[in-house]
């Protein structure tokens, strides 16, 4: 599995920006799909931001037009602009080889290598 290392979460206002950035390593190649997952206190993961190996993005409906998802080498990144307190929450980066037979690209259940998450905290 690849390895995930997650940096750049903090504590801003409402509405201020913050960018988190995956680091990969171990087996990794270029076909892997990279993603964006939280999970706030008492809710399930959720997935808000794929990026698949030719660069095409998948976004949560609550994040569109707020998040972007980039991919370069062996990082991943997530811009995240007009932060909202309810963006609050664990944010996990994920990788998968792709090739699902259910679901899609912002399932869970799709994602086998996973970070140890960064905390994403907004206040009002």
């Amino acid at each position: 599995q690849v390895q995930l290392v997650e940096s750049g979460g903090g504590s801003v206002q409402a509405g201020g920006s913050l960018r988190l950035s995956c680091a990969a390593s171990g087996p990794t190649n270029l076909r892997e799909y990279m993603a964006w997952f939280r999970q706030a206190p008492g809710k399930e993961r959720e997935g808000i931001a794929t990026i698949s190996p030719g660069g095409n993005d998948y976004y949560r409906d609550s994040v569109v037009g707020r998040f972007t998802i980039a991919r370069d080498d062996n990082h991943v990144y997530l811009q995240m602009n007009n932060l909202k307190p309810e963006d609050t929450a664990m944010y996990y980066c994920a990788a998968s080889p792709g090739n699902w037979r259910l679901g899609g690209p912002l399932d869970v259940t799709n994602f086998n290598s996973w970070g140890q998450g960064t905390q994403v905290t907004i206040s009002s």
